[in-house]
């Protein structure tokens, strides 16, 4: 099921999920994702922000990426934001990613623009990450190969918060007071979209 062939946009089809990456020391991007989800859920929540999350549970695979598109799309999200760890050989800090052009049209690539800004400006503030050192310019990325945010028709961003294979990093996101401050610094940059 996981390799199994979905849509992801612009034509293109690509593996429904992945397993993800994890720290050299074995604590995985799904409990990382999963634990900043709630986290920031629960900030939201305390703010009045209605959070829908695209699975229930950290068991098994979460959906496929064209379907959690479609979950933001359905519950017709002021924002969605997408949380990741990365996994590259080198290289340390955070990226902000945005699609490639403007697959839901010029109004929402400006806003899904706005909300990367507010989103990259508390991570690089709150957090102690630097900007990514081995992609993208400034802790900014754009990508056309996202389902995620190819499929999206509301303002959106995935965020790898950090590189789990750089120790620096992989400590910080291992961390419960780390993945909080990372946690808080999501839910201030969501808020500072949601009020702009």
């Amino acid at each position: 099921m996981i390799n199994r062939q979905v849509p992801a946009g612009d034509g293109r089809r690509k593996p429904c999920n992945t397993t993800g990456t994890a720290t050299d020391a074995g604590y995985p991007e799904h409990a990382f994702n999963w634990d900043v989800a709630r986290r920031v859920r629960t900030i939201l929540a305390g703010d009045g922000v209605r959070v829908v999350l695209t699975r229930s549970t950290d068991t098994g695979v979460g959906p496929c990426v064209d379907r959690r598109a479609e979950i933001g799309n359905r519950a017709r999200a002021a924002a969605v934001v997408s949380i990741h760890g990365d996994g590259a050989a080198t290289g340390h800090g955070f990226q902000v990613i945005q699609a490639t052009g403007d697959p839901a049209g010029p109004r929402i690539a400006a806003a899904s623009r706005r909300l990367a800004v507010d989103v990259h400006d508390r991570l690089r503030v709150h957090t102690g990450l630097t900007t990514a050192t081995y992609i993208g310019r400034n802790g900014y990325s754009i990508r056309s190969d996202l389902g995620g945010l190819n499929l999206s028709v509301r303002p959106s961003v995935l965020v790898e918060c950090g590189n789990m294979r750089d120790p620096g990093d992989a400590r910080l996101m291992s961390s419960r007071a780390g993945r909080q401050r990372i946690a808080a610094a999501l839910a201030a940059g969501i808020v500072a979209f949601l009020s702009g």
